[in-house]
């Protein structure tokens, strides 16, 4: 056994955020730790890395009880946390990278030939053929993953926490660490594994467990489970998987892109768009459909081509125009581009209309009480909107950046991967916000890297492979396999 939680307790004020949780790991186990936003597993991880201490319980290692006041000790103890925001230096080399502030010296000089020989040992052991000289913005997104798994192992980390490794990967970059995590495991290191993608789970995980506000509700094999289990297990309820849009009407086009280009990212794109309809636009990442729709946006320049906004020829060089002639949109990284960290609930979620709010001083009155409304209508958990942004979950989060532009009013809102690094049930919620909004006859665009989320959720799909419209699917040729042929470059409008 690498370790044992028992009987952990947390509070903050009067919010129980763990409540008698008891979590372990075996030597060469893989298992995940799953939950809303909010469940309690980063607190718990937390715990176990250093950075909070628990009210009440105890960390068993090696049969005995163990305390962890710095991150620091529970390194030194071997365990290492991979955050999802990658903690890496782009225009230092990989073995630099992984002998940050634990340098090598021989005679008073940094030793550079032994660091570089630590570090192609640890790619070794790894089955990782790469130059540890290389640079680390040379490398693609797995591989930086995998450099932080090199660094963690460099510690002599035995136990390594995963915080949704695989978010901005591709399929090919995701197998590619889970063959890394795979020969760990072979090797003895344990794993937890967090993350929303439960079909991730079911691939390269032995054992999970389910934590709901704050209480063990699940434990158990990954092999007698599946994905729909888990999902219930998550929320409390059984979890919805028909299509969601069937029978929506859709109004007069309201956006029409024609040849439009900008290479590499995109090129001669063509398509239209209606009122009320739900507009999915998916492919692999780096397919340039983020590119595309931030020109559409005003926040690109140089392309080529045209954009007719209802019925008129337009051209948006700014987000402060596109916002005027009606257009909202909501970024796919939410942490960079979604909310302003320093900000607090309410100045987030006012920022858009911010400038409607001043008579000429912001009337505060008005604005709370706008924020409420959102509030509640998009049933965001907040105690006091007041507080910072970075006190809600991911799930929360993404609903204060919606109602900001939800404020707005806006007739066509385009959402790039709206569901990125939410649970279950904020996924669900989003869904039916993008439905209600559908129906009450905005314009709808979703950017997603998830076939399934754009089959249950949209009229119709755009498939696009390296910038450019592969194909378009609708109805019942709305299916994973036609959408990956096409985003893979297996087919070819009109060719199929």
């Amino acid at each position: 056994m690498l370790f044992t939680m028992q009987g952990i307790h947390k509070s903050f004020g009067a919010n129980d955020v763990l409540n008698d949780v008891s979590f372990s790991l075996e030597q060469g186990e893989i298992r995940a730790l799953l939950g809303e936003n909010g469940a309690g597993k980063s607190t718990l991880m937390n715990i176990l890395g250093g950075v909070l201490k628990p009210d009440r319980g105890e960390i068993i290692m090696n049969g005995r009880p163990v305390a962890f006041h710095t991150p620091s000790d529970s390194m030194n103890a071997g365990i290492a946390f991979i955050h999802q925001e990658l903690n890496l230096v782009n225009d230092l080399s990989i073995y630099e990278n992984l002998f940050i502030s634990r340098e090598l010296k021989k005679g008073g000089f940094l030793d550079h030939r032994s660091m570089i020989q630590r570090t192609r040992e640890v790619l070794e052991r790894m089955q990782v053929d790469v130059d540890p000289r290389a640079l680390v913005r040379t490398l693609d997104a797995s591989y930086k993953q995998i450099i932080e798994i090199a660094r963690a192992l460099l510690m002599n980390a035995t136990t390594i926490i995963m915080d949704e490794p695989t978010t901005s990967l591709t399929d090919v970059e995701i197998e590619r660490v889970f063959g890394i995590m795979r020969t760990l495991k072979s090797h003895g290191v344990g794993i937890v594994f967090i993350s929303h993608k439960l079909r991730e789970v079911l691939a390269v995980c032995d054992t999970y467990t389910v934590l709901r506000d704050g209480v063990v509700v699940r434990d158990g094999l990954v092999s007698e489970t599946d994905e729909l289990s888990l999902a219930r297990y998550m929320v409390g309820h059984d979890v919805r998987t028909e299509r969601l849009n069937a029978g929506a009407a859709v109004g007069d086009e309201v956006l029409r892109v024609e040849r439009m280009s900008m290479p590499p990212a995109f090129r001669d794109i063509s398509f239209s768009l209606r009122a009320g309809e739900i507009l999915g636009v998916t492919g692999l990442l780096g397919d340039g459909r983020s590119e595309l729709f931030r020109a559409v946006f005003g926040c690109k320049s140089g392309w080529t081509g045209d954009v007719y906004l209802y019925g008129k020829k337009t051209r948006l060089t700014s987000a402060a125009a596109a916002y005027k002639a009606g257009l909202g949109y909501v970024p796919r990284d939410r942490k960079e581009n979604g909310i302003i960290k320093d900000m607090s609930i309410l100045e987030n979620g006012s920022i858009v209309t911010i400038g409607e709010l001043c008579k000429p001083l912001i009337d505060h009155r008005r604005e709370r009480r706008l924020m409420q409304e959102q509030i509640d209508g998009l049933s965001i958990k907040v105690a006091d909107m007041d507080e910072g942004i970075g006190s809600l979950s991911g799930g929360n989060q993404q609903k204060v950046v919606l109602a900001k532009w939800l404020e707005a009013h806006p007739r066509i809102l385009i959402f790039d991967n709206p569901t990125q690094g939410v649970d279950v049930g904020a996924k669900e919620d989003i869904y039916d916000i993008i439905l209600r909004l559908a129906s009450e006859g905005v314009a709808i665009c979703v950017l997603s890297s998830e076939p399934r989320e754009v089959i249950r959720l949209c009229h119709r799909v755009l498939v696009m492979y390296h910038g450019h419209i592969q194909g378009e699917l609708s109805g019942d040729d709305m299916t994973e396999a036609g959408i990956m042929a096409y985003a893979t470059g297996g087919l070819r409008r009109g060719a199929e």
